[in-house]
């Protein structure tokens, strides 16, 4: 996977990238993480990038030439995608984000003051999207969630693909309580199944565990998944989730 970031502050991205568990993935040829600013494409000789908007109104917009040009140096192909971060693009999710990972290039366009020249959308084909309906200062924050979460689902990203496919949303559900060593800690106990070494026990606990946080944290998404839901376990257990806490 190559994610390449037109942005006009590429310090954020190179500086948040070169830590943790994404600095692991690129160095071991995972994914690759590029930056292109488009101030170095400017032919304004301020490297000025944005200009007053047409009309009136407060605020600066970003300009066409230098992000055209910018675009335009980047090799892609019939597989890239390009995403344009914008608060009035679709949201951001767990679906998403594994839809795009079955990309081998994208194309990130972060924005900055009252945003994008029309053009620029319309030029470089982009989809827009949103990580939220609140507003932040620029693209760069989203395009670090977007790389991260994407990234996760690649396999040999985590080392174990298994990691991921627990996590919360993975299915539609909130994970399920994670515990470790020491087993009891302040008067407070590891429960009893965990330490079992019961594989099929400990299992049917994690999932049902998974309905009940997801019910109680999120019952949007306990709703769309018993709504969804058609395998003999799970509706056993939704059925169970929800005697139980009614009671």
């Amino acid at each position: 996977m190559k994610f390449d970031v037109i942005t006009l502050f590429p310090q954020m991205i190179e500086q948040a990238c070169s830590h943790s568990i994404i600095a692991r993935g690129i160095d071991s040829g995972v994914i690759s993480v590029n930056t292109i600013n488009p101030r170095d494409y400017t032919k304004d000789k301020h490297k000025k990038v944005d200009d007053t908007p047409f009309g009136g109104g407060a605020g600066m917009v970003l300009m066409c030439q230098p992000y055209f040009d910018a675009f335009d140096a980047l090799e892609k192909d019939e597989d890239s995608e390009v995403i344009l971060l914008s608060p009035q693009g679709e949201v951001f999710n767990q679906k998403l984000s594994f839809e795009l990972s079955m990309k081998k290039h994208i194309v990130l366009v972060c924005g900055h003051y009252e945003g994008f020249d029309e053009r620029i959308k319309q030029y470089t084909k982009a989809r827009e999207v949103s990580i939220g309906d609140y507003v932040l200062t620029g693209g760069e924050l989203p395009a670090l969630c977007m790389i991260d979460s994407i990234s996760r689902n690649i396999d040999g990203f985590l080392g174990k693909i298994d990691s991921a496919n627990f996590d919360s949303f993975s299915d539609g559900l909130l994970e399920y309580p994670q515990y470790t060593k020491p087993r009891v800690y302040n008067g407070l106990p590891v429960p009893e199944i965990l330490l079992s070494g019961n594989h099929m026990a400990i299992s049917q606990w994690r999932r049902k565990q998974q309905l009940i946080v997801t019910y109680k944290k999120r019952k949007d998404l306990f709703d769309n998944f018993r709504k969804n839901c058609n395998n003999k376990e799970d509706l056993k257990l939704l059925n169970e989730v929800i005697k139980e806490i009614k009671e």
